[in-house]
């Protein structure tokens, strides 16, 4: 029987620290699939922009890398006309910046998103701990 694969979130729980602390982590290696195991629906466009993000930087770096290799020695001469070679330059790797300034964004979103449940969890870790008694028991009695 083949296994179902579901896209959809589970209840959002108040999560304990240490997988608070996971999720960070987890969004810190990959934006927004630490939100998603939060439960949180950010999540979602986080991992689209992330991945978005992550395409076109590879994608178009793969390909400047290329292009600057194969034009590695008329680069590397002294230029007349600067404004040229700089509108050429930047022809060939503005998409590859793009994407890195969509990762970017999606990897501090995801940040803010896993601040957020870390701070919930550290505010449902101190109601679960008991409360001291306000004087200590008299031992004299």
């Amino acid at each position: 029987m083949p296994m179902k694969i579901s896209l959809a979130l589970g209840p959002r729980r108040l999560l304990n620290r240490q997988t608070a602390w996971g999720c960070l982590t987890t969004n810190l290696a990959m934006p927004g699939f630490g939100s998603l195991l939060a439960g949180r629906a950010t999540g979602y466009f986080q991992v689209v922009i992330g991945l978005l993000g992550l395409t076109l930087t590879m994608f178009f770096g793969v390909r400047f890398i290329g292009w600057y290799i194969s034009n590695w020695d008329r680069l590397h001469q002294p230029h007349e006309n600067f404004g040229a070679y700089f509108r050429e330059l930047w022809l060939m790797v503005r998409w590859a910046l793009l994407g890195i300034a969509l990762f970017l964004f999606a990897l501090l979103w995801s940040l803010a998103t896993s601040l957020s449940i870390l701070n919930e969890a550290r505010r449902g870790d101190e109601g679960d701990k008991p409360i001291a008694p306000p004087f200590p028991p008299n031992q004299h009695s």
